[in-house]
């Protein structure tokens, strides 16, 4: 199971209301692998579609599907605020350990 930050919810309900999409909810979905893991995309959505896996935030709704709930398992959705990386979310993966193919710089 997935879960999220107070700070990463409370950055995801202000970015929905300055988009004035109050009502919808946030898709998460498998963009890619890379040596560090899966690698996620979000985006606005509307309503539960079709295979949709739902999880209740504090105020809107994160889906996603059956692939990408496997890999989402015991993640952690966090906010960032980094003057070298921006500002936004990030997913935390407590179970990868770096990789070797890339010298191990990957977190």
């Amino acid at each position: 199971m997935v879960t999220i930050s107070a700070d990463a919810a409370k950055f995801v309900s202000d970015l929905l209301k300055k988009n004035k999409k109050e009502g919808y909810g946030v898709k998460i979905y498998l963009a890619g692998m890379a040596c560090s893991g899966p690698q996620f995309g979000m985006s606005f959505q509307q309503k539960e579609e079709e295979g949709d896996k739902v999880f209740q935030a504090e105020g809107f709704r994160m889906f996603y599907d059956k692939e990408t709930a496997k890999e989402l398992d015991d993640c952690v959705i966090e906010f960032v605020d980094d003057p070298n990386f921006g500002t936004g979310l990030t997913i935390h993966n407590p179970n990868m350990k770096g990789c070797s193919s890339c010298g191990g710089s990957c977190h």
